[in-house]
């Protein structure tokens, strides 16, 4: 069979150029590295063993920019402020598509490329990344045989030294002190971005603070599992000075004296580089599901995820790398636009857990 040929956008990026490292070590994938900037293209490709880059655009993307390609992958952002250009073009081109999106709306609205998706006979699939992707994984491995789930709640937490970029900080800033809809004692209420600020235990690390992010999960968790009381998506700075910090920039926006923290984040990124020494390099994902088992009983369950030596950063890009080994061995999604939801087991991450010596561990613990 020939290879799968494989144009990466936002390659250079955090996570687009740890895809790219994982992707080019795979059998059958003939991958092309794209991004705007020319010159960390080569510096990339350069490592990369000569990889073919193209320098591009995501928001003036075309058609033609993706002819000759089996598959786009948008590993570039903020998808929070993202038009469906890669999208668009994608379907014209009649290729699939893949991106690592966490934003709320542009994964909901998804599903507005359906009909265009069939009609080109290809797959768009959104989300392949830590949520939904693989914290859908998670989640129907702990509930298995479940009769209900009750409550959800979610919680990710790099370690401080691990590398961050422009977009990921302007993601996070373009909710920060705005209402937030989560489903919370059966019912969809607001909550201030960023705040129910608490702390959360993690095995093998210890306590870290947690805070209320804006994703897709509120909503795709709603929508898959039913939970008849919450489902809750938390976030965590290892640093207190960073993440008490936010919540307190916070405050402006809550009362509306300014009206988002976004065009701060080069300034902020540059402060929170500064402590990059301080901190350690582990970083953690946790799951925690309640509900009744297969007889009525009440059950509780915890996955959690370790990551250390500043692999963290990786795990966004598993569910992609999943995705792509998938269409390489001709099992792709059937044609539409969808999320990355239930996609995916916890099979499919096993093997590069392993490989990039990330450990995982599961208990039923008192629910906090």
């Amino acid at each position: 069979m020939a290879d799968l040929r494989v144009l990466l956008i936002g390659a250079t990026g955090v996570f687009g150029s740890r895809l790219a490292e994982l992707a080019v070590r795979e059998h059958g994938l003939a991958l092309t590295l794209a991004a705007r900037d020319e010159r960390k293209l080569a510096a990339l490709s350069a490592r990369l063993g000569g990889l073919p880059v193209r320098a591009l655009d995501r928001d003036r993307l075309s058609a033609a920019d993706l002819a000759g390609f089996d598959v786009v992958v948008d590993a570039a952002g903020p998808f929070q402020a993202s038009a469906p250009t890669v999208i668009a073009a994608a379907i014209a081109a009649g290729i699939h598509y893949l991106d690592l999106a966490d934003g709320r709306a542009f994964i909901a609205a998804i599903g507005d490329h359906d009909a265009a998706a069939r009609a080109a006979g290809i797959s768009i699939t959104s989300g392949a990344s830590s949520i939904p992707a693989l914290s859908h994984a998670v989640i129907d491995d702990l509930t298995a045989g479940w009769r209900a789930i009750d409550e959800i709640r979610i919680g990710i937490f790099p370690g401080n030294r691990a590398p961050r970029g422009l977009s990921v900080v302007q993601a996070i800033l373009s909710y920060v002190g705005h209402p937030v809809r989560v489903w919370r004692g059966g019912q969809w209420v607001d909550v201030p971005g960023w705040g129910q600020t608490h702390r959360w235990r993690i095995p093998g690390i210890g306590a870290r603070w947690a805070s209320v992010c804006d994703t897709p999960e509120q909503d795709l968790l709603v929508a898959r599992y039913r939970p008849r009381a919450s489902a809750e998506f938390f976030a965590g700075m290892e640093l207190s000075i960073l993440h008490l910090g936010l919540a307190a920039l916070a405050l402006p926006v809550r009362r509306g004296w300014i009206g988002s923290l976004r065009p701060a984040a080069r300034p902020l990124l540059a402060i929170a580089r500064l402590l990059l020494p301080f901190g350690s390099d582990r970083g953690a994902m946790g799951v925690i599901v309640r509900g009744e088992d297969r007889q009525g009983r009440p059950v509780d369950a915890r996955w959690t995820l370790r990551a250390t030596g500043n692999r963290g950063p990786y795990v966004p890009t598993l569910a992609a790398l999943a995705m792509l080994r998938r269409f390489r061995d001709g099992r792709a999604p059937e044609p539409g636009a969808r999320a990355c939801t239930g996609m995916l087991t916890l099979a499919d991450f096993a093997a590069d857990f392993a490989a990039l010596e990330i450990t995982t561990m599961q208990d039923m613990p008192a629910f906090p």
